[in-house]
């Protein structure tokens, strides 16, 4: 067979743009977009994509040129996933939940080349911006509303413009290699410094293929953007919806009305959301809420849903479907995939089965379960503990700009997770614990480092150690144990909890900002001084979530902030720069 030739006939590198390219020769009069009183189809979709990836050439975007971009789930989005890459550029979608400190260090790290703002970050934007002193990006672009006030817009672009000077018939730069980078996703883990993550075209293209077989997600899904684009370029869902040619439906917010008057409106058949937006959807207000006519297929993950709360959203008419997954692994890589004879069973017994995190999705050559000392594979009990550790083309290319970060999350031909679990005799794995004390907040990563690395900043915090609590609505919370340095006069009794929260609030997201502060005389240790963080999170199960902390810091207060000192540490993408990302 050696006569047998590769060639352009028989090999062509794979990318995720393709989808785009057959939905518009395919569906080209199907409804591709709605948002609000906007409407497009496939056609105009691949259409404002080229246009916009001209653009963006005109202005000598480029291979490898990162292009970020501060949004909501608006259509201009959704079209960077395409035209970026089109452009032969790499998209950065950066959280929208982060601080201007974070989203600086973010376009420091990544050199990013144009900067698109939606409105409703401009303010944010501009704080961001400011650190950088005008050294990155060298393009600033913004993102306005039909009805955006005039004054608010900035930068030397403005989207639309963009994609209306563009040349419709542009079809893109070629791409040559599948390996080259598509998208730079930014992740904290819980090390000290935040991560870039990049995908490439060929991961991208097998993960989104994996995740449409894997759902079962069928021809012309009306699909529901509650779950962040920013999260893993939503999931791969970005452009799943397009392979199958669907509907996407986009909203700027996720709150129960919106969801509900979507799903009403639009007939939605699939949506994607950490738990925490079950809970949205429960506690809707009956003016809210819309009768759901038809089942809506939801994907889960981010944090694992305790049983009875798949219970309670199923009763409403969503049909859950659990996920497991993480920045680097390109979104879900365990998917729990349903067997017929569990319909069998009781409703409990299917929700404890349907809150495991399952078996590995097509892309991955492998999942286990390993103890990392030995590489050995963990007996399927699913009761002895390992390492989830996984492998296979949806894996990242590796860390951008950190070789070493890189070389130790892969180890042996695997990649290694962080996160403790368990096998079943039939298969499933199920998560049982983070090995690197990461708290899962309403589907957002907080790192304990990060928050005890602020309190210690606090010119009275002695010792400080965070540890995840329960929360009724967020799933887990922050809880911040510290011991104080005493003042002048021998007291410690001085500093109070909301001092400590007022502080936090000033050097963090609102998200990461503990729930509750207990002072302690002496924190527990081993006999090297450790701190033993077990007996903390014990005491942390008794303790209830104070829901009247601060929201401003208290008038008069002398408490310092460190907000002054990070224009020197930003740029030098510093020690304790993490960000809070979801672990999917």
């Amino acid at each position: 067979m050696d006569q047998l030739q590769k060639c352009d006939a028989n090999y062509v590198p794979l990318t995720p743009i393709t989808f785009l390219k057959r939905a518009s020769a395919v569906y080209a009069n199907r409804t591709s977009v709605i948002y609000e009183g906007t409407r497009f189809t496939w056609r105009q979709t691949y259409e404002r994509c080229c246009r916009l990836a001209d653009s963006l050439r005109s202005l000598n975007v480029g291979k490898n040129d990162v292009v970020s971009v501060l949004a909501p789930n608006i259509p201009a989005v959704y079209e960077m996933h395409f035209a970026v890459p089109m452009a032969g550029a790499v998209l950065n979608t950066i959280n929208t939940r982060l601080d201007a400190k974070n989203i600086a260090t973010i376009l420091i790290h990544s050199g990013a080349k144009v900067f698109f703002v939606d409105c409703q970050y401009k303010e944010l934007a501009d704080k961001a911006l400011r650190f950088l002193e005008g050294s990155v990006p060298s393009i600033i672009a913004s993102i306005d509303d039909v009805d955006t006030p005039t004054g608010v817009r900035f930068g030397q672009f403005e989207y639309e413009q963009l994609v209306q000077r563009g040349n419709p018939g542009y079809t893109g730069e070629l791409i040559q290699d599948e390996w080259d980078p598509i998208a730079l996703n930014y992740t904290s883990g819980t090390t000290s410094a935040p991560k870039g993550v990049v995908y490439s075209h060929r991961g991208a293209y097998l993960s989104t293929l994996s995740l449409i077989l894997g759902w079962e997600m069928g021809s012309a899904p009306v699909y529901l953007w509650s779950l962040p684009m920013f999260h893993c370029n939503g999931w791969t869902f970005t452009w799943g919806v397009a392979a199958r040619g669907g509907t996407n439906v986009c909203i700027r917010n996720t709150s129960a009305k919106d969801m509900y008057q979507s799903i009403a409106a639009h007939k939605v058949t699939h949506m994607c959301c950490a738990p925490i937006v079950f809970n949205i959807l429960l506690e809707a207000k009956p003016h809210e809420r819309r009768e759901i006519t038809s089942p809506v297929e939801i994907l889960t993950g981010g944090a694992p849903p305790p049983a009875s709360l798949l219970e309670k959203i199923e009763s409403l008419g969503f049909h859950v479907t659990h996920a497991y997954g993480l920045t680097e692994a390109t979104g879900p890589a365990l998917v729990c995939e349903w067997q017929t004879k569990w319909n069998k069973l009781p409703q409990p017994d299917q929700a404890k089965l349907k809150a495991r995190q399952g078996i590995s999705i097509l892309t991955l050559a492998d999942a286990d379960i390993k103890d990392l000392d030995t590489m050995a594979s963990m007996p399927r009990d699913g009761k002895t503990m390992g390492e989830i550790v996984l492998r296979g083309s949806s894996i990242m290319k590796g860390y951008f700009k950190d070789p070493e970060a890189t070389s130790k999350a892969f180890r042996n031909g695997w990649f290694v997770t962080g996160d403790v679990g368990v096998i079943h005799p039939d298969g499933y794995l199920e998560i049982k614990d983070r090995s690197k004390d990461v708290i899962i907040s309403g589907g957002e990563n907080i790192s304990s480092v990060e928050l005890e690395s602020v309190l210690y900043r606090h010119p009275r915090v002695l010792e400080a150690a965070v540890v995840a609590m329960p929360h009724p609505k967020w799933g887990e919370s922050p809880c911040a144990f510290i011991s104080v340095k005493k003042n002048s006069s021998g007291e410690t009794n001085d500093v109070k909890e909301s001092e400590i929260i007022a502080y936090c609030r000033q050097n963090l997201p609102h998200f990461m900002i503990p729930k509750r502060v207990e002072f302690m005389a002496e924190l527990p240790k081993t006999s090297t001084g450790k701190i033993q963080k077990f007996q903390l999170r014990e005491v942390a199960k008794t303790l209830a979530v104070n829901e009247k902390l601060p929201s401003k810091k208290p008038t008069g207060s002398s408490t310092p902030s460190v907000s002054g000192q990070v224009n020197t540490e930003v740029p030098g993408y510093a020690h304790e720069q993490v960000l809070a990302m979801s672990r999917l």
